[in-house]
């Protein structure tokens, strides 16, 4: 192997020239085609009530070498034609252009293309982008069926499902804080921190501009916030999650130069942008990009780097099932200590509520566990052995 010199690397000479040489050889991987559709995987009717996830936005992103990329959060078919226009005959490889060009809009699809891209590689996404660790700490996002608030869930039945997801070896639970009366989310809380152990993390969730929409109730006061974060801290609780409005980034400084307990946020944020906000206000004690909202895999590792330069945690937010593959592989190239898995639907636990998904893995396998860490798949790309029959199987005829 030819080794350069120094002078040879400031000069350009005859190194330089065989690397120009080699770089005229290697020719690129053209995007062919892509499509978008859904696919719906046969369940029972009691199954689906049950909260089984069996209906999949997929995105496909086809290549000149070959090689097809797979993505189960893709975007609506509506979106073809843009997206078409943004990825076919451009260079599979250069994924910051793709984004800069639009592709950041449908951060599902720009997990397919990173699918290819590891294939050709024959490495995960992980790997490629600087990751170390093939696992993380999960823990789960539980949401029970009925009014959006949860006021209509019984104490007890949160707690019980925090010692069932402790007994089956998770380490955390997250759940929504939107009662009428948010103390009552700081009982809840005194009463899973007695019934777990330690170690084990309970979050809490406002979402505070999605109750808005979906339980009638309005965005907390300062007032309001830094009683329901007193009581939460003095309980136990690991984090409160987005106290406040998304593009307030003073008011949740403020409540967490008041108190202890992390105040956390950023899922909604679809640019670098807000994210910088976040860091020049010390808005959030741990910023948490959205795999797919944030504009997907590359993005999610700029707000980890980004945050990095802050000495400020990158944690993200998370999802369930076939989808979730895009969101570790960013999880693990960022290198962050915990991973939801969202939204789990109690009394399910994880693998039997994604059980539908494995119909179209010629693996049979989706995600294992290990001592409470989800672990990576050993395939390239983002780990998910599809088996392309069963896709084409299940594919919703538009």
């Amino acid at each position: 192997m030819y080794k350069f010199n120094r002078r040879e690397l400031m000069l350009g000479g005859t190194a330089l020239g065989s690397v120009s040489a080699l770089r005229a050889a290697v020719k690129p991987v053209r995007i062919t085609d892509v499509d978008l559709f859904e696919i719906n995987i046969p369940v029972s009717q009691a199954e689906a009530e049950a909260g089984l996830q069996h209906r999949f936005g997929v995105a496909k992103v086809m290549t000149d070498a070959g090689v097809t990329g797979y993505s189960f959060s893709g975007a609506p078919r509506r979106a073809l034609a843009e997206v078409k226009q943004v990825l076919v005959g451009r260079d599979l490889f250069n994924v910051d252009t793709q984004v800069h060009d639009g592709l950041g809009r449908w951060g599902g699809v720009e997990h397919a293309v990173w699918d290819a891209i590891g294939k050709i590689a024959d490495q995960p996404v992980y790997k490629l982008l600087g990751g170390a660790r093939d696992r993380v700490t999960a823990y789960l996002t539980c949401v029970w069926k009925g009014n959006a608030d949860q006021q209509q869930v019984p104490f007890q039945q949160q707690v019980d499902m925090a010692v069932r997801i402790e007994k089956a070896g998770f380490k955390g639970m997250k759940i929504r804080a939107w009662r009428p009366n948010p103390m009552d989310d700081v009982k809840v809380c005194q009463k899973i921190r007695a019934a777990v152990s330690k170690d084990f993390k309970v979050m809490f969730d406002r979402t505070a501009q999605m109750p808005v929409s979906m339980a009638g109730q309005k965005v907390w006061d300062f007032e309001t916030g830094l009683q329901v974060a007193r009581g939460l801290q003095a309980a136990g609780a690991y984090w409160l999650e987005e106290p406040f409005a998304r593009d307030d980034y003073e008011t949740p400084a403020k409540l967490a130069r008041a108190v202890d307990i992390a105040i956390t946020g950023g899922e909604g944020y679809s640019s670098l942008e807000p994210y910088r906000q976040c860091l020049l206000h010390q808005t959030y004690d741990i910023l948490q990009p959205d795999g797919r909202q944030a504009g997907g895999i590359y993005m999610c590792r700029k707000v980890g780097i980004l945050a990095e330069a802050f000495h400020v945690p990158c944690i993200l937010h998370g999802s369930m099932s076939l989808a979730l593959a895009g969101w570790l592989q960013a999880t693990l190239a960022i290198g962050s200590p915990l991973q939801e898995l969202a939204l789990i639907s109690p009394p399910l636990l994880p693998e039997e509520q994604w059980s539908p998904g494995l119909k179209v893995l010629k693996s049979k396998t989706m995600f294992s566990f290990e001592n409470g860490d989800l672990v990576a798949p050993p395939f390239p790309g983002l780990g998910l052995d599809v088996n392309e029959e069963a896709i084409e199987k299940y594919r919703v005829k538009a």
